[in-house]
């Protein structure tokens, strides 16, 4: 694991935390460590507990929703830059899609119950932490609901869209 001198550096120049206070940064190097993920390894598992949200460093993650009996259906692909996991600050605390890595992937990682002991003991914490994820979370619920629309829409006559096949 990296210094927390150079932990704080890289929360610095990750776009989630832009303009974090000092104060507030070094409260969540406490709870953050380097990781590695290798192709095909999971970050996180729909159902499995979420005790950790990631800041994507470098590589891409597929965001996916299990279908039995069919290939996982990918919500979103996530790259450098971009965070993932917010089921980590919701009772049960158990993920609630697959995301795996496409290729190798650097991210940092966040205790989910370490900074949630921080964020209660913190209001100013809290209120940091709360004002990145909520726009997070509505996008990952915009972006499944357009995955939905384009498998289950119906077209403009109302009636259920049509798959296409073999020369449509």
């Amino acid at each position: 694991m990296g210094q927390p001198h150079d932990l704080g550096n890289i929360i610095d120049a990750h776009p989630f935390f832009d303009g974090i206070d000092a104060e507030l940064r070094t409260l969540l190097v406490g709870c953050a460590a380097n990781e590695r993920f290798e192709p095909g390894e999971f970050l996180l598992r729909e159902g499995k507990a979420a005790d950790k949200f990631f800041l994507i460093r470098g590589g891409t993650v597929a965001v996916e929703v299990d279908v039995p009996g069919k290939k996982p259906i990918i919500l979103e692909t996530m790259g450098e830059g971009e965070v993932l996991g917010w089921s980590w600050m919701v009772a049960p605390f158990m993920a609630t899609f697959d995301a795996r890595a496409t290729v190798a992937v650097r991210a940092l990682s966040f205790d989910g119950k370490c900074l949630r002991k921080k964020m209660a003991a913190d209001p100013a914490l809290g209120y940091a932490v709360m004002s990145r994820f909520v726009p997070v979370m509505a996008h990952r619920l915009q972006q499944t609901r357009m995955q939905l629309l384009d498998l289950y829409g119906v077209d403009a006559e109302g009636g259920k869209k049509k798959k296409k096949g073999k020369g449509d």
